[in-house]
């Protein structure tokens, strides 16, 4: 079972990035994606969840709401996470996750992909 995160990047405040998820060894369809960021001196942020095909929801932490959108396709087994209008404060390094249910815990999660780094700077 692997995840490999990318995407990341340097990006101006407003612009916009997506990253991806990979999933390997596993059918993704039935395991939720949690997407997490953690700053410099930060404790690690639950940001967006896709749960399993089956269930259809989303979960967005208030702070990207209307920003971020989080979607999949499981017939390439890659989860996407779609940044909009990024600000300063979303710089980070952002992982991503996964297990059956969707959550924003970190600690929900056994399963976690390598991090991609984020910066949004002029």
């Amino acid at each position: 079972v692997q995840l490999q995160a990318s995407g990341g990047g340097l990006v101006q405040p407003g612009g916009s990035l997506t990253l991806s998820c990979a999933a390997s060894g596993f059918t993704l369809e039935y395991y939720a994606i949690g997407w997490f960021r953690q700053a410099p001196g930060k404790e690690r942020e639950g940001v967006s969840c896709s749960s399993t095909r089956a269930d259809g929801r989303t979960l967005y932490v208030d702070s990207v709401k209307g920003r971020f959108t989080i979607s999949r396709d499981d017939a390439k087994n890659i989860v996407y996470l779609q940044m909009n209008s990024l600000k300063p404060e979303d710089t980070a390094v952002y992982y991503c996750a996964t297990r059956p249910s969707c959550s924003l815990l970190s600690g929900d999660y056994p399963v976690w992909g390598q991090g991609t780094q984020v910066t949004v700077s002029s």
